[in-house]
């Protein structure tokens, strides 16, 4: 009998055993198996002491081809209640805000087509009087350059910082290579450019400034197909070339932080998003991260405040700055949205919201493609855009969660497409959707805000391939880039300047 309890003991045990290692590694099977190492660009952010400050990098005065005068400009900026502001005129390297420059060679050419070479207002350099009424007051301190504005009762207002030597390079350039660059002395009346990214991104990045490709989609004319899927088809000859081109800059020079992927209206740039996405595929397996942003590019005041970014820093300073866009420790933002595919995807999942403010976005979405199906998305200016007050990463859960104000409308994309919606993403739920980075977009009534990649490290992660890319299309700049050099260099341009001045 002892015999007989013993051995259906052991028996149980036996069972029990099998039933706890089929339960394990049944266990096993539903889960993935991916151990994920996530990159958070906003990692060194302390959310509790850190600050928002908003900028915008990108901007055009009379010195180039803007309509309003610099101090127009900046007053309109103020108003709207940026923090940062950039000139970045054509050529025209921002030296200060009391001394505008101007080069002879664009002034010309804004004199012939355009009618108002010379109209150039700079401020005051004791401050003086904005047009509102209010006095302002320029003040160089140790952090940077500062413009702010006191009331008629005496009350001052905020300050806004000087982003130093902003300017968009290649300013005569024949297909509008254009470069942006700050906070180095690089580029001032220097001339020619045609298809050549690689010099300016080279030179800015040689003495220690940073840099970003221009609203892409309006050079490589993917701003020009009426699908999605036809702009940037990696089959298409020119397409690729570009794709190849913006790549492989980026990987060889880290001082160009990315791409600018919503600027000015998004008519020109609604499929860079598009383009953000195929460069990460390609990039991020290299460890590099592909940053955006998002600009007005305003050329006249009507449209500032339609693109701009939020950077996240412990105090406003040019410093925190330029960290913060190294880093990216910052949101690009837009009041519009100019894809048709991207309305619908966000109307579609909007209007199934148990949200009532989204649902009633979402109608308002809808309606707007019923009156016209490639009509684009405008948010109000007085209605603020979402803000994302929180990130937090974890590691051990392979999940990311964003807290924001304003807006609980997420979508989360890898690989150029939408694999989650809401606040939080469990990336183990995904894995076989994602690739070496996820990002999220936040849509709220006061516009749309885009975070920076997430990178993504793990076994099994797709390799860089280490490819090569020679960009012989420079060779179509010799010969008009070097007529325009040479011409620059015997002074015609000032000499034409000086009579028509």
């Amino acid at each position: 009998m002892k015999k007989a309890k013993k051995f259906i003991a052991v028996f149980m045990a036996a069972c029990l055993l099998m039933v706890s290692y089929s339960t394990l590694a049944f266990a096993g099977d539903s889960d993935t198996g991916v151990d994920y190492t996530i990159i958070d660009p906003y990692e060194e952010v302390n959310w509790l002491t850190w600050k928002q400050y908003k900028a915008d990098l990108h901007n055009h005065t009379t010195a180039s081809d803007g309509t309003d005068t610099l101090k127009d400009m900046l007053e309109e900026q103020y108003a709207y209640g940026f923090d940062i502001a950039a000139v970045t005129d054509h050529g025209v390297v921002d030296y200060g805000w009391n001394r505008q420059s101007v080069i002879p060679a664009m002034e010309i050419f804004i004199d012939l087509f355009k009618g108002r070479a010379g109209n150039i207002v700079p401020l005051e350099s004791k401050g003086g009087e904005a047009s509102n009424g209010n006095k302002y007051t320029l003040e160089t301190r140790k952090t940077g350059d500062f413009y702010t504005q006191k009331t008629p009762e005496g009350v001052s207002l905020h300050s806004m910082m000087r982003v130093p030597c902003g300017i968009e390079l290649n300013p005569s350039s024949l297909n509008n290579a254009h470069v942006n660059s700050w906070f180095v002395d690089y580029g001032h009346g220097l001339l020619g450019g045609t298809s050549d990214y690689e010099t300016p991104i080279k030179n800015v990045d040689k003495m220690g400034g940073l840099s970003v490709i221009n609203h892409p989609g309006e050079y490589t004319n993917a701003r020009d197909e009426e699908e999605t899927a036809d702009a940037y088809d990696y089959s298409d000859t020119m397409y690729k070339y570009y794709i190849d081109k913006f790549a492989n800059l980026l990987i060889n020079y880290d001082s160009c932080i990315g791409i600018d992927i919503n600027s000015k209206g998004d008519s020109r740039t609604r499929y860079d998003r598009k383009l953000w996405d195929i460069l990460l595929t390609k990039v991020t397996p290299t460890g590099r991260n592909v940053l955006a942003i998002a600009t007005s590019d305003a050329h006249s005041v009507d449209a500032v405040y339609t693109g701009y970014t939020e950077m996240v820093m412990p105090s406003n300073t040019v410093a925190n700055l330029k960290e913060c866009m190294e880093n990216g420790a910052f949101f690009a933002c837009s009041k519009n949205l100019g894809n048709p595919e991207e309305i619908t995807e966000i109307a579609n999942y909007l209007t199934e919201s148990i949200d009532p403010t989204a649902v009633a976005l979402g109608k308002q979405l809808k309606a707007i493609q019923a009156e016209d199906p490639k009509g684009k998305y405008e948010a109000p200016k007085d209605v603020d855009a979402p803000v994302v007050t929180a990130i937090s990463v974890d590691q051990d859960a392979d999940a990311i969660t964003l807290v924001t104000t304003g807006a609980k409308n997420i979508r989360w994309i890898a690989n150029g497409k939408t694999i989650a919606t809401g606040n939080k993403i469990d990336l183990d739920e995904h894995s076989d959707l994602i690739g070496n980075y996820v990002r999220a977009e936040i849509f709220g009534v006061g516009g749309i805000v885009y975070t920076q990649p997430f990178m993504l490290d793990y076994e099994g992660a797709e390799e860089s391939d280490g490819g090569s890319f020679t960009d012989l299309w420079k060779l179509a700049s010799l010969i008009p880039d070097t007529l325009v050099r040479l011409l620059g260099s015997l002074s015609i341009f000032d000499m034409i300047y000086g009579w028509i001045a």
